[in-house]
Parts: C-alpha cells; structure tokens; sequence
C-alpha cells in the first residue's frame, strides 16, 4: 500500500489570500445559524433536546465500536485512535464506492470496498480527549491533549457537498501535526464463497491537481473512485477538506473529487458551515419525542442523527454498515433483504421524514434488476424477486437467485421482495401519496407472480406453497413466514386496483389467493413455522411472526385474534438464547401492539442497557456487533419500538399514547406520522393523555383513540368547535378534510400545544465514552 507524506500532503497558502476567501475558521460549539420555533418558554425545544442527546468522549476510542461518526448519506467517516500513541485515524467510507464485476455474487464481485484512512500524526502521544458530537448541528468537536501540547478542533461532513472539513487548532508543541493518507487494498472483505480466481483492483495512483493531493483507483472493470485532499494554513489555524468521488462506467472520479476539494476552500467557510447546520437543525424540527428514561430519549435522538447520517432518498439504501466502514468484522459487503433493510426504514416513515426513504426509490429506479434474482426458466417478463445479497442497484450478481421451492435448489430469499415491497407500502400509507401507489402496483404484482407458480390446491380445497425455507431456520412446506407476506401481497392488490380504477384480469386471481390460501398451521405453542415444523429452539428472526408484526393481519382488538398471538409470541419469547438485537425490537413492538406496555419497555431496556445474552452487543456510541460484525439495522429498528410505544394506526384506528409504560406518567411528541397520512402532536401527564392535535394531509377517514380521561372538547387549528361522535369507549370518529386539523382537550383546559421535554426520571449518562 502507498503512504502519502506530509511533504506531498501539505502546501502552504497565503495567509493572506486565504483569509480574504475564507472568512474566519469556524468554532467549536459555535451558536445555531437561525432561531428554531419557540417552546412556550421562549426557548428551542428541538435544539435543546437534541443538544441533550450529544454523545461525548472523555476516553480515546479504538475502533468502530466506540468512534464517533459523521455522514451525509454517502461519505462517512469514523474517528478513533491510530496505530501508534501518536496517531489518530479518520476512517473514509462511500456508499456508492463498490465494485462492478458482476460475474460473481454480489457481496463478492459488487461489493462495497474499503476505500483508506486519513491520519493524524501528533508529536507526543496522546494523554486524553475531550470531544462532542453535536448531533443537532451534525459536528464532531473537543481537544486532543499530548504529552507535547493540545489540539483543539472542529470536523463536519459537509451536507450538501460531501465534503469532510476538519479545522485545527494547534497549540505550542503541537505546530506540526500532520496529516497523511493510507489507500486501503481494493478488494472484497468477505471470505465466505469467495472465488479461486478473485483478485483485489490495481494499486491506487499517487497525484496531484494543482494544490489538490488525490489518490486515484481504478476498477478492472471499468471506472473507479478517488479520494482528494487538501490542507490550507492561516497562521497558526489549519483547514482540510477531503471526499471521495465515485465513478462508473466512466472515469470522471478524479476530477469531481479535485473538483468538489477546490469548490469546499474556495468559499466563505461560514457560509459553507451555516448551509450544513441549516440542513440540520431544519431536518430535527419535521419531528419531536421526549419521554422521561432520557437514557431511552437520547437513545432516540441519536438514532434521527444515524438514519440521517446514513440515507437520503436519493442514494443507496442502507447496507449492513450504513456509509461507514469497519476495520474488523466486515463480512457484511452489501445490501441485506433477508429482514435488516425492511426493519431500518419504517423508522423514516413514522419520524416524518421521507427525505430518507432510499427503499421507495430504489425500487421505482432500479425495479427491471429484480427479474436478475428469478430462476432462468420463470423469468417471464411477469415475474419479479429479489435474491439477497445485492448491491444498491438491486442485483444480485453472478448466477445467484432466489432458487425454486419445491426443489433442491430452494432457498430463504423467496420472500425478500414482497418484504421490501411492504416497506414501499408504508410509505404509501403515511403520505397516501398516489404516485407511490402507482409505481409499487406493477412491482408487487410481479413479485407476487413468482408464488403463483407453485402455489397448488389441496385435497382441502386450500392452495398450498411446496417447500421453502423459513429463514435462517428450516425448510418447510406451507411456510408460515411466505404465507404472510403472499396473504398481505394479493389483498392488497385487490384493493390497489380499485383503488386506482384499474381493470385487471389478473384481479380474480388475487381474490382467489386470498379466499383459498391455506390457513396457517397451528400447535399446542400457536402458529407453526410450517407444515409439521414447530420452533423446536431459539430463533433470532421472527419470520413465523410476521403476520402479527409488521403487517398486522391479526389484531389485539379482535378476541378471537388474542389467544394465537399471544400463544405464538410468548413461545418465541421463551427461547433468547439464540436472538439478537433486532429480536429484542421486535419483540417490544409486538407487545406494543398487544397492550402489553411495561413487557414492552422491559424488552427495549434489555437491548438498550447492552445485556443481550450471547456475542452481540449495542455499542457504546449505538451502533450494533454481532460478533465483531457491524449491523445498523437494529438500534434503528428499536428507535421505531420507540414510537410504537407513542402512536399507533392499527385497522384504521389511530391510536395515542398505546403502550406508554405506567413508569412513564408523562410524555410528549410532536410531528409524528402515522398510517392515513396524519400528523400527530401530544401530551401526556398525570398518566392520561393531556391533549392531541392531528392535522390530515389526506382527507382519510379518522377515527382517534384519544386516552383523555373525563369529558373533553374537539377544536379545529383556530379554535372553532369541530362535530365529532363516539365510535367505541374511548374511540372518536372525527370528519376531517385534507389539511384540516382537529384538537382534543379536556373540557375547560387550555393547554400549551408546544412540544416539551418532560421531567426526567432520573439522571442518566451520555452515551459514548464520556470518561
């Protein structure tokens, strides 16, 4: 590997010329850009709770388990300590940085690559830290003390630019820290089917453009990617700017990379800075949760700050290391559809931010890839599914399918594409957004076609599925785990075509999916993994469970739904030694939904306070191992345990404060979105809900489960009574009219309708290392 010196890395400006095109250095913890909305006091709520959550360092992390991150959805960049007690290493990731020989499966031929390190080398050995990831303003910041001096510094991913700055600020003994950068070998890390005849990419090429340092590497097929640097000095004060730039089929890398270098030192730093923090604080403002566990709150906040960091919806979906790139455990080189993207991004659709939602675009993109993961003699034209691993573009590289059920060659990826095609509908139903509708119809149709051709009556007159796998588990016939997602997949459809006043043939056939579908098989513990299979031990994934959670199709408020759903949940619940994190969310939005509140914040405590049994772990910084593997997939999928737990929308109910702990006597969010397209405000004290305020984007009929204790009032936005009439105790149906707004009090109350941070519990520690 080629080490750059910090005689190639570091040209000297004019102090002069760089400070009239620059403006002043930016500060550690310097003010927001702009005023947020005011909270009844006069302050910013958003800011000052997110403020809270700040992850802080008092002790030097080693690795990817402790670091601190920053991100933009693409470049991400993960700090912790060097080689040498003299270094510290800035790890450089890109999720759009993978390679393109597609002759080989897709976590080995379009892998996601390692991409190299910035380090910087300081003259005495590092002795303590004081650091600060700002997740309001999206900022790393603190000091580093050696036993030579201090560096203080600020580092961002610019959100716009994509663009790492790091300003320093050296003391005496310190003037010289320098920078340099370590290409890391081009090649796939994992090592499970890997190919005798793989080789890494050709060495990277050292160069420059005018004061710009890149490392240039190429691709064997074609393209290929380049990291750029450049450090500019004003008097004692310095400035880096780095990104990585992608390219492919076509060579243009290196200069976007020199370009967007260039671009970053050529304009105010200031303004540079305002436009990211703008991004920012604008970005934490679409939504608000405050419960008193602040170890739980922060905990959420800092999962807002991740998915951020992580998605745009305009960029890759999440793979299993978000924009990030672990030095140890990265077997994990691509995009997992076998449950971790399908359980990462419902989080984006409740948090109101469809901003982020990678998975609906993706699929109304890169859709024809689908028919890349059907066995040769299915594809038809008609027939769509989803082979996991893939890369971002949906392809699953090589020969790999999703196999034939019935037949040796069966694999757990049958369902994979109705799975991720549920996501594309839950952003359908938070935004209610026709256009969504349209592009998911032809899509989950041709999905659902793959299962037509093996599903055959029975001597019962039910249609039966022939062998497949229930994943990560065993093989069986009438597999609980597929028969839930064909069952939601044709009631669906039938519902979409009319919906949209489609006139399709292919309707009766859907009806009859539906009407005939074997019922799920069923023992003294509930429902089966699949015909004759019963969960005999532990099992991480819920695949026999997903007909209670996500999709519902059973329902707590039905009785005669209870005695199934409990029955099957507890027995899943009563083998652990096997699960990891994301059974543990799981678990907790399962009891959400079965109004079981303080089961389901014990289980979320669990996974939170890190004493999972087995080798997996939440991290001290939130991210997830299992093993010495990186998984983002889990603590996000808890931070939607977490909503759940504040708003439900359940078989047209919309449910307030569902599943609140009694622990938790008050609570508070803002902003949150639910099924129907509604946005809900809310408070809760005393152990009741206080007051709830749903705007309609829509117009979809409400009916609301208030939990307002006694008799109580409903306003629209101006404060004029609105008509309203009971449904059921405790249940209201209110006629609301796309952008009308509907506010419920107790009769006589005239709350503050501002979000608030509720009293603490407790008191609680940052998250990170903080000493």
């Amino acid at each position: 590997m080629v080490e750059v010196s910090r005689r190639a890395l570091l040209r000297t400006a004019s102090v002069a010329a760089g400070a009239a095109a620059l403006g002043g250095l930016w500060a550690r913890a310097a003010p927001p850009v702009f005023a947020a909305t005011a909270d009844g006091a006069g302050g910013d709520i958003h800011r000052d709770v997110a403020t809270d959550a700040n992850l802080r360092w008092g002790r030097l992390p080693k690795g990817w388990q402790e670091a601190p991150f920053l991100a933009n959805g693409y470049l991400g960049v993960q700090v912790y300590g060097g080689a040498t007690p003299q270094t510290l290493k800035l790890m450089l990731s890109h999720t759009q940085v993978q390679d393109q020989r597609d002759q080989w499966e897709a976590a080995i031929g379009l892998s996601r690559l390692p991409v190299g390190y910035l380090t910087l080398t300081f003259a005495g050995a590092v002795t303590a830290v004081d650091w600060t990831l700002d997740i309001y303003n999206a900022e790393l910041s603190g000091t580093v003390t050696t036993t030579r001096g201090s560096v203080t510094f600020s580092a961002l991913v610019h959100n716009d630019l994509g663009v790492l700055l790091v300003s320093l600020v050296p003391s005496a003994g310190e003037g010289d820290a320098a920078w340099a950068f370590q290409p890391l070998v081009s090649a796939t890390t994992r090592t499970i089917r890997k190919p005798a005849d793989y080789v890494a990419n050709p060495e990277p090429t050292i160069g420059t453009s005018g004061d710009v340092q890149y490392a240039e590497q190429p691709l064997l097929a074609g393209g290929g990617y380049t990291t750029a640097w450049r450090e500019r000095r004003f008097g004692t004060r310095r400035l880096l700017a780095a990104t990585i730039a992608y390219g492919f089929p076509e060579p243009t890398h290196t200069r976007d990379a020199t370009r967007r270098v260039q671009e970053a030192l050529s304009g105010n730093l200031d303004a540079l800075v305002a436009r990211h923090r703008s991004w920012w604080n604008s970005f934490y403002r679409k939504s608000f949760v405050s419960v008193p566990d602040k170890w739980i709150q922060r905990f959420y906040w800092i999962q807002l700050y991740k998915i951020a960091a992580s998605t745009r919806a305009d960029g890759p979906v999440v793979s299993e290391w978000g924009p990030w790139f672990p030095e140890v455990g990265n077997s994990w080189t691509a995009v997992w559809w076998n449950l971790n993207v399908q359980v990462t991004y419902p989080f984006v659709h409740s948090a109101n931010h469809v901003e982020l939602d990678a998975v609906t675009t993706t699929f109304r993109r890169d859709q024809a890839n689908l028919e890349l993961s059907v066995p040769p003699e299915y594809r038809d034209g008609e027939t769509y599914a989803l082979s996991h691993p893939s890369d971002w573009r949906l392809r699953p590289g090589g020969t790999r399918t999703v196999g034939v059920p019935g037949t040796p060659s069966k694999t757990d990826q049958t369902g994979n594409l109705l799975w991720g095609l549920y996501n594309v509908w839950l952003a359908y139903r938070h935004s209610m957004d026709e256009r969504v509708l349209r592009d998911l119809y032809p899509a989950l149709a041709k999905a659902l076609n793959f299962y037509r051709h093996f599903l055959t009556p029975g001597a019962d007159g039910f249609l039966h599925l022939p062998l497949t796998r229930s994943p990560e588990y065993a093989d069986a016939a009438d597999c609980t785990y597929d028969l839930s997602l064909i069952r939601w997949a044709a009631s669906t459809l039938v519902d979409t075509a009319a919906k949209l006043r489609i006139d399709d043939p292919r309707v009766k056939a859907w009806q009859e999916i539906s009407a005939k579908l074997v019922p799920y098989h069923q023992g003294a513990d509930g429902v089966l993994i699949g015909d004759g299979v019963p969960l005999a031990d532990s099992h991480r994934h819920f695949s026999h469970l997903l007909w209670l959670y996500p999709l519902r199709e059973k329902l707590w408020e039905r009785p005669e739904d209870r005695d199934v759903m409990r029955r099957t949940f507890d027995h899943w619940t009563s083998m652990q030694s096997a699960w990891h994190g994301y059974s543990y969310a799981a678990a907790s939005s399962m009891l959400s939904v079965m109004d079981a509140p303080e089961e389901a914040l014990r289980f979320l405590q669990v996974f939170l306070n890190r004493t999972i049994v087995g080798d997996t772990q939440l991290t001290p910084n939130t991210m997830y191992r299992e093993g010495s593997n990186f998984a983002i997939e889990s603590p996000l999928a808890a931070a939607q345990s977490i909503v759940d737990m504040q708003l439900q929308a359940t078989n047209g109910v919309l449910k307030v404060f569902p599943s609140v702990s009694a622990s938790w006597a008050e609570a508070a969010f803002a902003g949150l979105r639910s099924e129907g397209a509604f946005v809900v405000d809310a408070s809760r004290r005393d152990g009741a809900t206080e007051w709830v305020r749903v705007r309609s984007e829509a117009g979809e009929p409400l009916v609301l489960e208030h939990g307002i204790r006694g008799d109580f009032e409903v306003r629209d936005g101006a404060g004029r009574p609105v008509p309203w009439r009971p449904v059921a105790p405790g249940r209201i149906t209110i006629p609301l009219s796309r952008g009308g707004t509907a506010v419920l009090t107790r009769r006589g109350a005239h709350p503050d309708l501002h979000p608030r941070d509720v009293t603490a519990l407790g008191t609680a520690p940052a998250w990170g290392l903080p000493g």
